[in-house]
């Protein structure tokens, strides 16, 4: 099994933990019942797709698969023990790299609770500590105001436009990359989120 997987990370009320085929039924109406509000952000291929889309067993057989081969870390997010999103860590890479970057999307009737900062800080952490990478990177349409106060609210450090970085839609779109590396946060993200949420009351 790759390093840091499956693994179980927990902060009050939320909690990270691997994506499985039995959440099939929570994710499928949390992803109907947000379509609105996530698919202006979800990533699409710009070249059609032959035949139907997969199912959601083969999604989570393809992470999991991703996930053996230390790839990927796909997990569910529960907020109160329920599914309410899902994060995941992808594009790992060691050698002198060593960085991966951090995707997410969370039901827009928990979102503002703190529930995706506390999320990326939790496995930030978990990328910098049990993986031993050095930057964790997080990609956002400049558009996108809900992440954009995410990656804001933790300090993410803004490093720039990649302009036409990802298809989403018919378009390719520019998207802002904000980064943390290890010498940013070297008590750990998720204390100094605690500190910035103790300090903001």
């Amino acid at each position: 099994m790759a390093p840091g997987w499956p693994a179980v990370l927990v902060d009050g009320e939320v909690r990270l933990r691997p994506l499985r085929r039995r959440d099939q039924d929570a994710w499928m109406l949390l992803r109907a019942s947000n379509a609105a509000w996530l698919e202006p952000w979800d990533a699409t291929s710009p070249v059609p797709l032959d035949g139907p889309r997969p199912s959601f067993s083969s999604f989570v057989r393809t992470l999991a698969a991703q996930a053996r081969a230390g790839t990927t870390l796909p997990f569910a997010v529960e907020h109160r023990g329920a599914l309410v999103g899902q994060l995941t860590v992808s594009s790992i890479a060691y050698g002198s790299l060593r960085s991966a970057s951090v995707g997410y999307w969370v039901s827009r009737h928990v979102a503002g609770l703190g529930i995706i900062p506390t999320s990326v800080a939790l496995a930030t952490d978990h990328c910098f500590g049990a993986l031993g990478l050095h930057r964790v990177e997080i990609n956002i349409r400049p558009e996108n105001g809900p992440s954009l106060r995410v990656v804001e609210k933790l300090g993410f450090r803004d490093e720039g436009v990649r302009e036409r970085f990802l298809h989403i839609g018919d378009a390719w779109c520019d998207h802002r990359t904000f980064a943390l590396t290890t010498e940013d946060v070297p008590g750990g993200l998720l204390a100094r989120w605690h500190a910035t949420r103790t300090a903001g009351r």
